[in-house]
């Protein structure tokens, strides 16, 4: 699998496609891209390139924990260098959950680059407010005060990265623990100021200044209830609300995987939308 060094991180990714438009499609948590290897597929054989990338910090790219600005700015900025060195820019750019997050912050900073959004599981509310910062941040802080960085090593969801990319181990344990929760910690805090708007990371302006096609695919868990995808509909000026014939059910998450049942109808949803963007695009050339 192809290698990009992306900002001083070794960023692993995958091209799905060759030709036709530029898709990046970027997956929640701290997974990495293999989740999205149907859907992209599926893009692919509707004529698109897609390029699916492991953020850092996830999967089997590089861990690096460093830096003053938020951890989500760090991955849109990782992404706009990624796809300007492969030439993929303008693109359209979606995703789930955090991913969905990334792709609208990433209009906000690059819209030039930005043909459209493709929005799933969109996060919100109460109950992801007191859930995601301690599953992102808070039990990795704690494993460090109790244990150093061998008891963060330990934990399960470092332990799958460094199956991935044994390398993490090593540099995690070269880590001061003290640099380790400040840097942890400042994170965590610009995390949680993001969960205080309707819709993770986005002021009502945020959302009243994007301007180009968009779907939202609202989520059915309770970090992703759909309400919040009909909230973030609502603000995004001409956005497509496209339900999937599914019911909220009362648990935290419900994994990505198991929506494959409607990946088609998903894929469907997607096509629609950047569809809608080309021909918007043939209609502003043709008026210049």
């Amino acid at each position: 699998m192809p290698v990009a060094k992306v900002r001083g991180v070794n960023i692993f990714y995958q091209v799905i496609g060759d030709r036709g438009p530029w898709v990046a499609l970027i997956t929640g948590g701290r997974r990495g891209h293999d989740e999205f290897v149907p859907l992209a597929t599926k893009l692919a054989d509707a004529g698109y390139r897609v390029v699916l990338h492991d953020r850092r910090n996830t999967g089997r790219s590089d861990v690096l924990i460093d830096g003053d600005v938020a951890e989500e700015t760090l991955w849109l900025d990782d992404l706009h260098d990624l796809l300007k060195q492969l030439g993929a820019m303008p693109c359209f750019v979606g995703g789930s959950s955090a991913g969905a997050r990334t792709a609208m912050r990433f209009y906000v900073r690059f819209r030039n680059d930005v043909r459209g959004l493709l929005l799933m599981r969109v996060t919100g509310g109460a109950f992801a407010a007191g859930r995601l910062p301690e599953n992102y941040y808070g039990m990795f802080i704690k494993a460090a005060q109790q244990g150093g960085m061998a008891a963060v090593c330990a934990t399960e969801q470092y332990q799958e990265r460094i199956a991935a990319n044994p390398q993490t181990r090593d540099r995690l344990m070269a880590m001061d623990p003290k640099q380790y929760i400040k840097v942890m910690s400042n994170w965590q805090d610009q995390f949680i100021a993001s969960t205080r708007m309707e819709v993770f990371g986005m002021t009502d302006a945020d959302l009243a200044s994007i301007a180009v096609p968009t779907v939202v695919i609202p989520g059915n868990d309770q970090t992703h209830a759909s309400v919040n995808g009909r909230i973030a509909a609502s603000k995004i000026p001409g956005s497509v609300l496209h339900q999937l014939p599914i019911e909220d059910q009362e648990v935290p998450l419900i994994a990505y995987t198991e929506w494959a049942p409607y990946e088609d109808e998903i894929a469907r949803a997607f096509v629609d939308t950047m569809k809608r963007a080309a021909s918007q695009d043939t209609r502003g050339a043709a008026a210049s």
